[in-house]
């Protein structure tokens, strides 16, 4: 990330009053052109009621899958499934609707339990099956400091499906027993935060389907009982931090923090191991490859809520592709896509937005969004929401002025060759080498790889940069394809990125209803009017 303000950036407005009006005449025009084309339309939607793309409010997966039934079965009822070619889906119209699209979140309020129940408890026994003759504890986070919004840890909820604070978690392996650990009840506490799961709650037993629930103040007792035998015991070492984009992200932060002379604190599972280890003479080993060989082929519950993030995200950038254009501010974009995620229930942000105009373009993780766009710039948006704990990962890359110039236009192509040339790799058998090595041979021929920057793909999933093991790509598993050219003698750079889920013959793209792709459907998109311009 670069230092200070970016080249071109201006303050934030501080006031309202006419701020985030764009000046100059490009700017004018074409949003005047904008506002004639609509005029002969009366499909006029008012910003209370937000459309969404592609039929985003009604769609529905139909399975067709026994409850224990393989993960290939539950990936056959594809839309769009790709082999060796893709298809730019047709239109981008947006009916109006106004759905909630999440599914952990209820329409009263009442507690819900993750994606179900079945799911939680099938995640459970799936670890027990793998524990043997050992004991599993984690610990769910606990109330963020600072009337902060509070995020479960990623593992924890998989597990659970419970989205409150200050729960834990034992399995034991060798018994085949799940014991949960709420907080009591605290009404005064209620008044302020609202409800939290809490161990005198009946109503937890059924929604989660944990027959043993207890206090959290007797987890140190009940582990020095139940760990009197000094089984081998399984935590995770891999810490969750909201926001990180993945532990790959959190875990060398932890790293630092430890190796700070003025700071030495280890992280939150580093200080659980320690203590369990001491407390109980007990010897700890890391469960995050046991939860990573579950998490990375995704049941058909994971595969719904993955195609909910994707169109809710895809949604987003579409209105920001439409609102585009010179001198309006990135943070204005970065707000209303924003918007546009939790109109639709998404919980926030998978990730920090990337909303990079000019030369930002070429920033990998430039965040600060403080620039206004000009004239003949790209902008490069990579942003996507966290919708039932699940993320989605989507990037384009588009003209500020509505049209790519020649040079432009070219790397584009190149880089869209590019990723199709990845899409057409990632199918079962190949694994994520041979998704590289196709993307890189375009490159190469092209005579560019010299404006590569970055690893052009990466699981995910539960988290951005999503869990996962070495191997052969299997049905079920997801990935995000994310190919780009830097080109800092012209100052500008171009990535495109989408999510695709592993069939049985190839891979469907998951994040392309009604969000294009090609440089024709961009232009198109650009040319309508957006939320910003009625």
């Amino acid at each position: 990330m670069r230092a200070g303000e970016p080249t071109g950036s201006s303050p934030r407005p501080q006031s309202l009053s006419g701020s985030f009006i764009r000046s100059g005449a490009g700017g004018s025009m074409r949003r005047r052109e904008r506002q004639v084309r609509n005029m002969r339309s009366a499909a006029v939607v008012g910003l209370t009621v937000v459309g969404m793309v592609g039929g985003i409010a009604g769609a529905r997966l139909e399975r067709g899958v026994a409850d224990d039934g393989p993960n290939e079965a539950a990936v056959a009822s594809s839309s769009e499934t790709v082999v060796s070619t893709y298809e730019t889906p047709s239109g981008s119209a947006r009916p109006v609707g106004s759905e909630l699209i999440a599914r952990t979140r209820s329409e009263d309020g009442s507690p819900v339990c993750g994606l179900g129940r079945a799911f939680h408890e099938g995640r459970r026994a799936a670890l027990l099956a793998e524990l043997g003759d050992e004991v599993f504890v984690i610990r769910g986070l606990d109330e963020p400091r600072d009337y902060l919004k509070f995020y479960q840890d990623k593992n924890f909820w998989y597990l659970t499906g419970i989205d409150s604070p200050g729960a834990a978690l034992v399995l034991d392996g060798r018994t085949d027993e799940e014991f949960l650990f709420l907080p009591r009840h605290d009404p005064f506490k209620e008044q302020w935060d609202g409800e939290i799961w809490d161990v005198d709650d009946a109503w937890v037993g059924e929604l989660t389907g944990f027959e043993d629930r207890r206090p959290r103040e007797e987890l140190e007792s009940f582990l020095a009982e139940r760990l009197a035998e000094r089984p081998p015991v399984r935590i995770v070492r891999t810490p969750w931090v909201a926001l990180a984009g993945g532990t790959d992200m959190a875990s060398p932060h932890e790293r630092r923090q430890a190796a700070d002379p003025f700071d030495g604190r280890p992280s939150r599972e580093k200080r659980l191991e320690e203590e369990l280890e001491s407390r109980y003479g007990v010897e700890c080993a890391d469960a995050s490859r046991l939860l990573a060989k579950l998490r990375i082929v995704k049941e058909p519950e994971e595969i719904e809520a993955m195609r909910r993030a994707a169109r809710v995200g895809s949604a987003a950038i579409a209105e920001a592709i439409r609102c585009t254009a010179p001198e309006r501010g990135e943070w204005e974009l970065e707000a209303l896509m924003s918007f546009m995620h939790e109109r639709y229930g998404a919980a926030g942000p998978a990730y920090s937005a990337i909303c990079a105009s000019g030369p930002n373009n070429n920033v990998l993780h430039y965040f600060h969004s403080s620039r206004r766009m000009h004239a003949g710039e790209l902008l490069l948006v990579d942003y996507g929401p966290d919708v039932d704990h699940y993320t989605t990962d989507i990037t384009r890359t588009w003209p500020v002025s509505g049209k790519f110039d020649e040079r432009q236009r070219k790397l584009y192509d190149i880089v869209l060759e590019a990723q199709q040339a990845g899409i057409a790799a990632a199918k079962p058998g190949n694994g994520m080498g041979d998704v590289g090595a196709a993307i890189q041979a375009v490159f190469e021929r092209h005579g560019v790889q010299g404006m590569v920057r970055h690893a052009p793909t990466h699981y995910i999933g539960l988290e951005v940069h999503d869990v996962g093991v070495r191997g052969p790509f299997r049905p079920g598993m997801t990935l995000a394809i994310e190919p780009g050219l830097y080109d800092d003698e012209n100052g500008f750079g171009i990535r495109i990125e989408d999510v695709v889920l592993i069939t049985d013959d190839g891979c469907e793209i998951l994040t392309r209803e009604g969000l294009p792709v090609d440089a024709e459907g961009i232009e198109a998109l650009a040319a309508e009017a957006g939320l910003l311009d009625r």
